[in-house]
């Protein structure tokens, strides 16, 4: 279901305790200009952009549901001094934003070419006003916009951070889990009986050290040596050809051909979504834009709520979905 209009309006209106889980990605601050009344983005200063969205999240956390979730999908920008410029849609993708040809200057408190460090100011702010901020997540782009800066470092990455409103919440780790590296599985289908071992441990006494697969063990669990391979719990433990999904993610950014605006890549909050929110659960997006969060719960057998502010994105977002919702009947594979 998609709401075109306000997000902390239309959020007002939401069902309390009602939403598994919630990934979005705000307009970023002074990037760009989406050319409609009430939008996020065009604050004159950070502290009154992030102000905003903290009265948008406090609506969040309201109507998800006690074990739910915040993934949070925000770029930075610079204090950048010079002259503005580009079309209506994006007057600059560097700093503050101006009309083209004005000269831009940094807020008060900054220099230009100062980082401004707006996700984390957000973040911060969001856990002053209740969220846990459980992890920052690193978005590595392997194709980063190219930049024409010769005293920095190429931007090629973003964050996505975890919040949660309660200290324990939904969350499935064995849903996102990764392939161990290749190493570990020729360790663990190695012939280790007939192992000569290692000879490199200082004092050792008890034979040569041969390869071992992860386990618990040592005095901590158990003194015996014979229940080394055992959990805390005594049961033996088992192998896994899986590990615990790590805190950098590589994803390629993908052009949607429908949007002449930067996209959420459907890979990157794949697993949001699957660690998220339950099969049948509810995913909210309050800056819905062209849909990929609608898209990937469809395909994941979730359902969505989307808001959108801006009439032309509704328009596409429903094209788009409607279309996958189409073939997903059909049968087709998406």
């Amino acid at each position: 279901m998609i709401h075109y209009g306000d997000a902390l309006t239309i959020l007002k209106k939401i069902q309390s305790r009602s939403i598994n889980c919630c990934v979005t990605s705000p307009p970023y601050w002074g990037l760009r200009n989406y050319g409609v009344d009430g939008q996020l983005g065009m604050e004159p200063t950070p502290e009154e952009y992030v102000k905003n969205l903290v009265n948008v999240f406090r609506e969040v956390k309201r109507v998800l549901r006690d074990d739910g979730t915040l993934w949070l999908n925000l770029g930075d920008s610079y204090a950048a001094g010079g002259n503005g410029g580009g079309t209506k849609k994006q007057d600059s993708n560097r700093g503050f934003l101006v009309m083209k040809g004005k000269a831009k200057t940094a807020p008060a408190g900054m220099k230009p070419k100062d980082l401004v460090g707006i996700p984390w100011m957000v973040a911060f702010a969001l856990r002053a006003d209740g969220w846990y901020l459980r992890q920052d997540i690193i978005w590595s782009k392997p194709n980063p916009m190219p930049e024409s800066v010769k005293d920095r470092c190429t931007k090629s990455h973003e964050y996505i951070f975890l919040l949660s409103k309660s200290p324990k919440y939904y969350y499935d780790a064995e849903a996102i889990s990764e392939p161990v590296a290749s190493s570990t599985t020729q360790r663990l289908n190695q012939d280790i009986e007939n192992q000569i071992g290692s000879e490199r441990v200082p004092g050792k006494t008890n034979g040569n050290m041969k390869a071992v697969g992860p386990r618990y063990g040592g005095n901590k669990y158990t003194c015996h040596p014979d229940k080394f391979n055992r959990t805390k719990s005594g049961n033996i433990y088992e192998y896994h050809l899986t590990r615990n999904k790590r805190d950098v993610w590589v994803v390629t950014t993908q052009p949607f051909k429908g949007a002449h605006f930067a996209t959420f890549p459907p890979e990157l909050i794949r697993p949001c979504i699957l660690a998220g929110c339950p099969v049948g659960g509810i995913v909210l997006d309050p800056f819905f834009g062209a849909g990929t969060t609608g898209l990937v719960a469809i395909q994941e057998g979730r359902d969505y709520i989307g808001i959108e502010l801006n009439p032309e994105y509704v328009e596409i977002a429903e094209k788009r979905l409607n279309g996958v919702q189409t073939r997903i009947e059909a049968g087709e594979m998406i």
